[in-house]
């Protein structure tokens, strides 16, 4: 049986585990204490303040499982004493949320956090895992859209294997889930796909015929978990979840080259890491060592490279918070409960302590600029070695182009920097001065700097005459030789038509 296949079955194994441990405990719940509808504020529009934050990724999507309970909402311990364990200090999971065993019905706590992370994360959609029509996590998501809303977060489904699924029960749930939540401020609908709302069928390979879907696939993007493509008839797309497989992305590239051919969404799954011996003991799936966060960057290397991960339309995160699959980038706390074996984030990209907990967090916000080519330098802190007239550095990257940092004058050399934040590969930079203040061309000459530590620089580019003329939009573009740095400099050692140095933006694009 391959890595995959395994993974797969093990994953079957323990969804059984949990419903028949859910069960149990449904069936011997004194009634007051058994989840019924779950009161949540209505959902409103998105305020002026999320509005005008840093846009989100709509194409990077978080699995996110709100299958938790604890005695203070629920009544009792849901979920986390899977494998037998005893919450609060012993759960069936191998890392231990920062959060404790927290309750998914919490929605003004832990829910609500959640949502800040994931706005942190830069991800802008969260597949809900859902598992019926009247289940627990249907009771909640009502709950969970309105907390999502209030950061700019969308919201799509992944439709779970429910005992007795079938494809004509799945296109009832896609018309039930449209009706009931279609309203809702974050639900969310692809604006580059017809504005389509979006679900992920987990397991769809236990049904052979899935033609019921033709009845919704006008409104509504569904994908088949499988790179399989002869499976892909009916369906919308195609995603993974697997959070094994990423790491040598089997059949990826092929996966991708049909649905870009089919005019399909691939959504390949990356994961930071895969471990269950607590969640289910004695199983012999593989596990994924996270590696300091090296598994990660792996994963989502393979994902964007089109040789390998076939040219993603949204890439797929394994997950926010499956703590049973140790697979999470909700922050894991760095002093968790002695004695039970826990690990943490410690080290992961190079951070300690409390600065661990929320590594995988900003990791993924790197990713997804990345992946969607955004400013790596859009409001990074930026220092610079003077000023003149009040024009300070940050007004260099605020995205303004009307407003500039300008040196000292006659006092050359000078040099502006920014601070990136982590270790990132450099592709190009983009230079530009205030176009309404063009006076003709004007060359600067330039060295382009690296550090890790913003005190050592290494020389990254030699010093060069680069021009700025009103025919181009005063802009200047630096392709930048591979390197790493967290933090650039731009040294200026002369510039003609004003004897100082100056930028309105200073941007700068991965690699």
């Amino acid at each position: 049986m391959t890595t995959a296949r395994r993974w797969r079955a093990a994953r079957i194994a323990a969804t059984a585990l949990i419903c028949l441990a859910w069960s149990a405990l449904h069936a011997t719940q004194p009634a007051a204490a058994r989840p019924g509808p779950v009161a949540a504020p209505q959902p409103a529009a998105e305020s002026a303040t999320t509005a005008a934050r840093d846009p989100l990724s709509s194409r990077v999507h978080l699995f996110y499982y709100p299958w938790y309970g604890n005695p203070a909402t629920y009544g009792s311990y849901r979920h986390w004493q899977q494998g037998e364990h005893n919450p609060p200090d012993d759960l069936g999971a191998n890392l231990y949320p920062l959060l404790g065993a927290y309750d998914s019905g919490d929605l003004a706590g832990a829910v609500r956090q959640h949502m800040a992370w994931i706005r942190q994360s830069g991800a802008g959609v969260i597949v809900y895992s859902w598992w019926g029509q009247g289940s627990y996590e249907d009771q909640l998501a009502a709950g969970v859209l309105a907390e999502a809303s209030r950061e700019g977060i969308k919201v799509a489904w992944h439709l779970e294997p429910y005992q007795g699924r079938t494809a004509e029960s799945t296109v009832a749930d896609i018309n039930y889930i449209n009706s009931r939540y279609g309203a809702s401020p974050a639900f969310f609908r692809d604006p580059e796909h017809g504005n389509r709302a979006a679900f992920y069928v987990f397991e769809s390979l236990r049904i052979t015929d899935w033609s019921a879907l033709d009845q919704v696939s006008a409104g509504n993007i569904v994908l088949t978990q499988t790179t399989d493509t002869s499976k892909a008839a009916h369906f919308g797309g195609m995603y993974t979840y697997d959070g094994i497989a990423g790491a040598t992305a089997p059949g990826w590239a092929g996966a991708g080259a049909y649905c870009k051919a089919n005019g399909l969404v691939w959504a390949p799954s990356v994961a930071p890491g895969y471990l269950d011996d607590r969640a289910v003991p004695g199983n012999t799936t593989p596990t994924v060592d996270r590696a300091g966060g090296a598994a990660y960057d792996r994963q989502w290397n393979n994902a964007l490279d089109p040789a390998i991960g076939g040219d993603p339309t949204w890439v797929s995160v394994t997950s926010f918070n499956e703590w049973h699959e140790g697979s999470v980038i909700e922050p894991a706390s760095s002093t968790p409960p002695a004695g039970f074996g826990y690990q943490t984030f410690e080290g992961a990209y190079g951070r300690t302590g409390a600065a661990a907990e929320t590594a995988y967090l900003d990791r993924t916000a790197y990713w997804v600029d990345r992946f969607t080519g955004a400013n790596l330098a859009e409001d990074r802190p930026v220092s610079a070695s003077s000023q003149a007239r009040g024009h300070r550095a940050a007004r260099a990257n605020d995205g303004n182009p009307a407003t500039y940092w300008e040196s000292g004058n006659r006092r050359f050399p000078q040099w502006l920097q920014v601070d990136l934040g982590a270790d990132t590969p450099v592709g190009r930079i983009v230079l530009k001065l205030p176009p309404a203040r063009a006076r003709g061309a004007r060359t600067q000459t330039i060295a382009v700097l690296g550090s890790a530590d913003g005190r050592t620089f290494q020389p990254l580019l030699p010093a060069t005459g680069y021009t700025f003329h009103p025919a181009n939009g005063n802009t200047v573009t630096v392709p930048v030789p591979a390197a790493n740095a967290r933090h650039l400099r731009l040294s200026f050692t002369d510039s003609t038509g004003w004897p100082a140095a100056r930028l309105a933006e200073f941007e700068v694009y991965p690699a």
